[in-house]
């Protein structure tokens, strides 16, 4: 089964909920409460956003997180991407150089081909579809 980790959907659910008030200013423990996720394991996602330059980071008393960009701009594909790496079913795709097949291999044009059409895909699913 291909899946993504628990912590990538953790990081769309919390770019789904500020891509909903994409001017506001939100806190950790408030993404946590209404997304149902881990107050601690959230503060380590939104790290990972905000280097990926999907979210932006306020300190002090009136201090949280909003996205950087549009919703119309940040789609799924940049919020996995941010989290997991490049998106592929099998390593070759990414780097042929990490199998000593890819050059012989029948298979590896199909894995190839599925990484572009998965990554295309995901790419085209914006934030602002969500509303």
């Amino acid at each position: 089964m291909m899946q993504i980790t628990r912590e990538t959907d953790y990081a769309i659910r919390c770019v789904y909920y500020l891509a909903r008030r994409p001017d506001e200013v939100t806190m950790v423990e408030e993404i946590a409460r209404e997304m149902s996720i881990p107050k601690s394991f959230l503060a380590k996602i939104v790290q990972k956003l905000v280097k990926a330059k999907i979210v932006k980071s306020y300190r002090g008393v009136k201090g949280g997180f909003q996205l950087s960009g549009s919703p119309d701009d940040i789609s799924i594909y940049d919020v996995i991407e941010a989290v997991e790496g490049p998106v592929a079913m099998n390593v070759c795709a990414v780097d042929k150089k990490q199998c000593g097949f890819s050059a012989k291999c029948k298979v590896h044009p199909v894995w190839v081909e599925l990484r572009k059409e998965v990554e295309q895909r995901l790419k085209s699913k914006k934030f602002s579809q969500f509303k």
